[in-house]
This record gives C-alpha cells, sequence and structure tokens, in this order.
C-alpha cells in the first residue's frame, strides 16, 4: 500500500509474500501536471509486472487521471470517480450485483 512513500522501500519487494502493489495518490494526483509523477507511475507499473505483482493506482479523483491510467495499463484502480468509501455491507450489496451481472 502507497508504494513509494515512507517506508515502502524496494527491499520490501523481495522479502514480503505480496500479490499486489498499490501506487500511492500523490503520484496519481500529479501525473498530469508533473511528467516526474506519470513517470513514477509507469515504473512502479513495470516493476510491479516484471515480479508478477498485481498494480492498483489509488486516488484517482477524476476521469483524465483515469484515462492516463488506462493509457498506460493500468487496470485497478480506487478512488472517488469509482466510488465513495463503502461499508462492509454496501461493498458486499455491490459484489454481489457484480457476481449475479457476470453469471
Amino acid at each position: 500500500d502507497d508504494f513509494g512513500t515512507g517506508y515502502s522501500s524496494l527491499a520490501y519487494l523481495s522479502t514480503l509474500p505480496i500479490d499486489i502493489l498499490k501506487i500511492d495518490r500523490s503520484f496519481v494526483l500529479g501525473m498530469n501536471r508533473q511528467p516526474q509523477d506519470l513517470e513514477i507511475v509507469r515504473t512502479v507499473l513495470m516493476l510491479g509486472r516484471s515480479l508478477n505483482k498485481q498494480v492498483i493506482a489509488e486516488g484517482i479523483d477524476a476521469a483524465e487521471q483515469l484515462a492516463t491510467l488506462r493509457q498506460i495499463g493500468i487496470s485497478m484502480g480506487q478512488g472517488y470517480l469509482l466510488s465513495q468509501p463503502l461499508s462492509v455491507e454496501e461493498a458486499s450489496s455491490l459484489l454481489e450485483l457484480e457476481v449475479a451481472a457476470s453469471a
């Protein structure tokens, strides 16, 4: 979670049993304004893929951000654009609807 910030270092990628990298929202928020943030997002995506990890972008709050993430190949994300925070019950109901719709 929040990869690239705080105590999330590259050393953890080889020592912890993780399956998913979540790109911190600070990079997602800045990627359409600052080229270096977009490059960080791209690099974490490539790193995650090369290590067979799923990559999730967090903090997707605008359609422009979602479009950019889709364009570079990120297929999973979270943020207010996609959904407001949900209670356990609300999330369970939403998942049940998705399962029913795909059946």
